[in-house]
C-alpha cells in the first residue's frame, strides 16, 4: 500500500513489463500493478506524476449515474443495445428462454425461479449477445490494426468495461456492454485490440486510437456517462 497524504494506492506485483494504474468504481479506489522488480520509490514517483489524472477519474466516478436496483419483476425497465424494454416474466415447465419484441423483453423461467435465478438467466443471455456480436467486430478491426487476439472472454466485470493481457493475447469484455449502444462495444473492442500494440495508455496509444477510431474520445465519454449497474462493489 502506498500512502500519499489523503490518497492511498493498493500495489500488486506481477510478471509484467509496465506499470498499470487503475481508478476503480464506485469510490475511486486506486490500484497499481507493477513489475515484480520495480522499486517502491519508482512506483511512488509514477503515481505522484499521475495525481491530476487520478483526481479527475475519481470525480467522474463519483458523478456517474447508477441504475436503481433491479428486482426482476414484470414491467421493470431493462436495456439491450442502448434501447429500453419492459420486462415481462412468464412461467413454464421448460428450459429458461429470453426473447424481445419492439418494446418488451420476455423472460421465461420455471415457476419456482426466484430473483437470483431470473438474474442468472438474463446475465447468461446478455453474455451471449456479446459473443454473437464480437466475431464481426474482430473480422473488421484485427486486419486494420494488424493484430489478432488469441482468445476473447465475456464475463461480468465489476471494475472495467474491458481488459487486455498483451503477453497472452487474451481480451476480456464486460457482459453489461450488451446493455449499451452497439458503438460502445465497438469502441471497447478497438481499445483492447490497440493494447496488443501498446500496453499502456501513453501518447502512442492515444495516437493509435486517433488513427483508427478518430471519434474514440466521444465514444468513451458516451459510455462513461451512461448509468452503470447498481451493485455492492468489493475489491
Amino acid at each position: 500500500m502506498l500512502d500519499l497524504g489523503e490518497l492511498h494506492a493498493e500495489v500488486t506485483r506481477k510478471a509484467i513489463k509496465h506499470v498499470h494504474l487503475s481508478v476503480l468504481p464506485p469510490a475511486g479506489n486506486v490500484r497499481v500493478a507493477a513489475p515484480e522488480t520495480m522499486p517502491l520509490e519508482t512506483i511512488r514517483l509514477f503515481v505522484v506524476s499521475k495525481l491530476g489524472w487520478i483526481r479527475s477519474q475519481q470525480r467522474k466516478l463519483q458523478a456517474q449515474e447508477r441504475e436503481t436496483p433491479r428486482e426482476f419483476l414484470s414491467k421493470e425497465s431493462h436495456y439491450l443495445w442502448g434501447k429500453r424494454y419492459l420486462l415481462e416474466i412468464t412461467h413454464a415447465d421448460a428450459a429458461p428462454a429470453v426473447s424481445v419484441s419492439p418494446r418488451k423483453l420476455y423472460l421465461q423461467v420455471r415457476l419456482a425461479s426466484n430473483q437470483g435465478r431470473c438474474e442468472e438467466v438474463l446475465d447468461a443471455w446478455y453474455r451471449q449477445q456479446i459473443r454473437d456480436a464480437v466475431p464481426a467486430l474482430l473480422d473488421k478491426w484485427q486486419p486494420l490494426l494488424g493484430v489478432k487476439a488469441r482468445r476473447v472472454f465475456v464475463q461480468r466485470m465489476k471494475t472495467k468495461w474491458g481488459s487486455c493481457t498483451p503477453e497472452s493475447g487474451y481480451i476480456r469484455l464486460n457482459t453489461d456492454l450488451a446493455k449499451k449502444p452497439p458503438e460502445c462495444l465497438e469502441y471497447i473492442v478497438v481499445h483492447e485490440l490497440a493494447h496488443l500494440l501498446e500496453p499502456t495508455h501513453n501518447a502512442r496509444f492515444s495516437a493509435l486510437m486517433d488513427l483508427y477510431l478518430p471519434h474514440w474520445q466521444h465514444l468513451r465519454k458516451q459510455l462513461n456517462s451512461l448509468p452503470i449497474r447498481h451493485e455492492e462493489w468489493g475489491f
